[in-house]
């Protein structure tokens, strides 16, 4: 194939993009893509700003170990409840139903799921303390509670935030919806400034405030667009049932997923000092160019198939295809680039100080295994996406308990072979893997529907 050719074909996928069937699509990934980069901006000013404060000390140990139990529980079961709340919502929309009636149910279930953990966390605080963080000064643990204590009410916050941004995101207002993130890490700079006099609460109020005013922002941003239409909740209609038989499977699929992180730290503990550090450093680029990815991809992605199902569900498996393609494609590429210039971009960001050349040469290796995954992880997203907007998350657990088990074996057995590297590259294996399932879950549902 010439040059010339391969030019012409690049040329018309860039105006395809903006067809009428792509553009909007194309348009709301930008602007996801562009706050999520100034988001990021601000929160490694936050992040430069916390380490001046603190350095490296026993208060912000503290805080760190506070916001484990709540971020985890909204990544698990509060967002979970979201991605399935917009596809059912907009099958409602559509349909002319009772959104009203969809709107108060969800935000009734998702406040309960809210409340229910603070409960949880109340009750158990004490042993999951103790359990998971042994041997420490009952002053450490007081620290910790304190922290809790102002940080468990951003629960509630975020179940409200996590439905106004789905309203918003059906009805393509992701500048909106994506901004407000940038509330939290302003509040916690904001909050900083009075380190003197708010001391060890100085993180979790921040927090605090800035889920507030992200929160607040959205309640107005959703009245003033006319979005928030509650009526008497209604916990029997057709597609609310629907949505309630997905939460299981889509919160298991994200307990079983959460679990993977820890089976990594598990076998680089084993090893000799510094591997974690070294796996850490490794993992940092990865992360942060499948977060810039994945971030503006999945947030606009599952409207946009949820929307298609709804409205041509005939052809839905066929702007799937298209959009794996295309992704794909680009994944690979970028991916490639990032590979080259692996021993570079290690060199660049962290050799310096105490990092030295001979860090630089492990780490860079490790980079690469990380890389890998890059393509994978992203179409997986996306199918992810695809399974959820027509209301098939069954599978997901089962990808994810295969994923779990793979990412053991491969652990194991890699690890034998080229030691610490092997852990970066069995997470790639991973996400190949699991990619690899869901497509042939898909493709068998859609040869179903032709038998």
């Amino acid at each position: 194939m010439s040059f010339k050719v391969v030019l012409n074909k690049i040329f018309a996928y860039i105006k395809s993009l903006f067809k009428k069937d792509n553009s909007q699509l194309f348009t709301n990934m930008l602007i996801v893509g562009g706050v999520s980069i100034v988001v990021k901006g601000i929160s490694f000013f936050k992040e430069i700003f916390i380490a001046e404060t603190y350095g490296v000390s026993e208060l912000l140990d503290t805080f760190l170990i506070a916001v484990l139990i709540p971020t985890f529980i909204q990544n698990v079961f509060i967002n979970a409840y979201g991605s399935v709340f917009i596809p059912n919502y907009l099958i409602e929309k559509k349909n002319k139903q009772h959104t009203g009636s969809f709107q108060s149910s969800s935000f009734l279930i998702t406040l309960s799921i809210g409340l229910f953990m603070i409960l949880l966390t109340y009750l158990f605080i004490d042993f999951y303390l103790v359990s998971l963080f042994p041997g420490h000064s009952p002053h450490y643990y007081d620290l910790i509670k304190i922290q809790v204590w102002i940080i468990l009410p951003c629960m509630l916050l975020w179940a409200i935030s996590s439905l106004i941004s789905g309203l918003l995101m059906a009805d393509n207002e992701f500048l909106l919806s994506s901004t407000n993130a940038i509330f939290m890490p302003l509040g916690i700079i904001g909050c900083l400034f009075f380190y003197d006099i708010l001391h060890e609460k100085t993180l979790a109020l921040g927090m605090l405030i800035g889920s507030f005013i992200g929160t607040s922002y959205l309640i107005f941003v959703g009245y003033k667009k006319r979005l928030l239409k509650l009526d008497k909740p209604d916990f029997k209609s057709k597609n609310m049932v629907v949505l309630l038989k997905q939460i299981p499977a889509k919160i298991s699929s994200g307990l079983i997923n959460g679990v993977n992180p820890m089976v990594d730290q598990y076998f680089s503990a084993q090893m000799a000092v510094g591997a974690i550090a070294a796996l850490n450093y490794g993992y940092k680029i990865p992360m942060v160019t499948i977060s810039l990815i994945s971030v503006p991809l999945g947030s606009t992605i599952l409207p946009y198939f949820s929307n298609k199902a709804v409205d041509d569900q005939h052809n839905l498996y066929n702007y799937l295809t298209k959009i794996l393609k295309t992704s794909f494609l680009t994944a690979s590429g970028i991916t490639v680039v990032m590979i080259v210039f692996s021993e570079f971009i290690v060199k660049l960001f962290f050799e310096r100080g105490a990092f030295t050349s001979n860090d630089t040469a492990l780490v860079f290796l490790i980079q690469q295994m990380y890389l890998i995954q890059i393509p994978f992880y992203v179409v997986g997203i996306i199918m992810n996406k695809y399974l959820t907007a027509i209301n098939k998350n069954n599978f997901l657990v089962i990808s994810s308990v295969l994923s779990l088990t793979l990412n053991i074996i491969f652990n194991y057995t890699l690890i034998e072979f080229i030691g610490i590297k092997g852990l970066a590259l069995a997470t790639s294996l991973v996400s190949f893997t699991n990619a690899l399932a869901i497509y042939w879950y898909i493709r068998k549902l859609q040869h179903k529907k032709y038998v």
